[in-house]
This record gives C-alpha cells, structure tokens and sequence, in this order.
C-alpha cells in the first residue's frame, strides 16, 4: 500500500489554518483521497486533554519547560496514535500545526532555543517531518483584527500573549521556511479564504501530480 501523506499548516495566530485546513481536505477528498483532519495540541483524546491544560492552564500557569515538555508529549501521543497509522494505511493527514509550532513558540519566541525542541521531538516523535508544510503569512493588523473577530477578547493562554510575542513567532517562521525552502511553501493569507485556498492547491500540486 502507498504511504499517505502529511501536510501541516503553520502560521501565528489569525493567519486562517484552521479554515484552510477544512478547505484543503474537502478539496483531495474530491479527487478521491482518504483525508484525515487534525490538530495540535489534540487529535487524540490523550492529547486533547493535554491541550485543555496547555490553553487553559491551572492555577499560575506553566514554565516554559512544562510548557514545552507539554506539548511535545500531545504530539508525541499524537502521532504514535493517529498520524503514523493513518500514513501507513494510506491517509492523507492535514494537520493545523505541528512541531514547528513549537521551534517557533516555545524554542525562538519563549527562549528555550531550538535545540531543545527538536530534541524533544527526536525523542517523543521520532523527528517525524511532514512531507510539506503550509505557512501562511499575514501583517500584522490583518491578524489583530483577525484575532479580535475570533476571540472576543477572550484568547487563550498562548493566542493572548504580547504583540511582541507573536511578532518573534512570525520572525521564527519566516526563518524556518528560508531555512528549508523544499520542506515549506510560503501562503500569502491575505484575502478572503478562497484567495488563499487557490494558493494552497497551486503549492500543493508536486504532492499529488
């Protein structure tokens, strides 16, 4: 059997993932693919459960250390549980971030360094890479506003942190994706989502051609 495929979507926050995920798995299924939509932190019920103490942490909140051996036992769950079998069986995977999420959160903007993620990752996930990732790029405003529309003024743990913050996550990206020009391809999100979704297919296309 063909080993499925695995295409993360990355990007800070209100760069439209979520929706473009939804979009690009509705669109392979209509060219006759098994796709499988997930996210992280989630897509097990171990690692959901993680994500809800991630978001909404108790008490005075996590370190960055917690915070990240956090995250890398959800994927760690995560892909031993539903990504690896899923590619095996011959699935596609589209998943709304993934380790990259955390180089650029917890490793450049939390100042843990990169080092000790991708060590993490080795360890939990085997340094399981997608066969490609999607970051999607916005301005800043575009995801301010983006971001007040979604959250109501209620955003999580992460998602409400410092402009600061989220502008060394989106530097973090950027660095990655220049880094690994082969791995990434680089999504203009500006636009409304079926601009986007257009660009997303073009990108894309050496996967499935």
């Amino acid at each position: 059997m063909t080993r499925g495929r695995f295409i993360a979507l990355e990007g800070g926050e209100g760069t439209g993932k979520s929706t473009q995920a939804q979009l690009l798995a509705e669109a392979l299924e209509r060219r006759g693919l098994t796709v499988e939509v997930t996210r992280e932190p989630g897509g097990t019920p171990g690692a959901e459960a993680i994500r809800s103490l991630l978001l909404h942490p108790p008490g005075e909140g996590w370190g960055a250390e917690a915070e990240a051996l956090l995250f890398a036992a959800a994927r760690a769950d995560h892909v031993a549980r539903r990504i690896r079998p899923a590619l095996k069986a011959g699935r596609w995977i589209v998943c709304d971030r993934f380790v990259d999420s955390s180089r650029a959160y917890q490793g450049k903007a939390g100042g843990l360094g990169e080092q000790a993620i991708v060590a993490l990752h080795q360890i939990g996930s085997h340094g399981l890479r997608p066969d490609l990732t999607l970051l999607i790029e916005v301005d800043e405003q575009t995801a301010l506003h983006r971001i007040a529309a979604r959250d109501g003024g209620g955003a999580d743990a992460i998602g409400g942190r410092d402009p600061a913050y989220h502008r060394k996550v989106a530097q973090a990206f950027r660095s990655f994706a220049e880094a690994d020009p082969a791995g990434f391809a680089l999504i203009d999100g500006s636009g409304d989502p079926a601009q986007v979704h257009q660009r997303i297919l073009r990108a894309i296309e050496r996967l499935i051609s």
